[in-house]
């Protein structure tokens, strides 16, 4: 045997063996990719952490400023990101809006990793 028919197996011969099973959809995909992306910055997860430990289980948007050292508009920004994702719901009184999490959303997201 030369080493070259060492590097090249023969052409019949199969490289491995078939992947089993159904495969992640492109859709599901991109929808588990965006929880991941919302989950994947430290102000988004300051925030969820703020929002669940509210006495009410909610935060207003006013009250979620101070305590990341940001701007209204960066909050803001990054809420929306989270309500895209489906963690998060706005409901808007007045002025202002307020923010809970959706309810079974951190359980669902931890069953993201186990459905791969």
């Amino acid at each position: 045997m030369t080493s070259l028919q060492i590097l090249q197996p023969g052409l019949d011969e199969a490289c491995c063996a078939p992947c089993g099973g159904p495969s992640l959809s492109a859709e599901d995909a991109q929808r588990k990719a965006q929880v991941f992306k919302a989950l994947a910055d430290p102000n988004r997860l300051r925030l969820l952490s703020i929002v669940k430990s509210g006495d009410s289980g909610e935060a207003c948007v006013c009250d979620l400023t101070e305590p990341l050292d940001l701007g209204q508009p960066t909050v803001s920004h990054h809420l929306k990101i989270l309500v895209d994702a489906g963690l998060l719901r706005r409901e808007k009184r007045g002025t202002w809006a307020y923010y809970s999490l959706v309810p079974g959303a951190l359980e669902q997201t931890a069953d993201l990793l186990a459905s791969l």
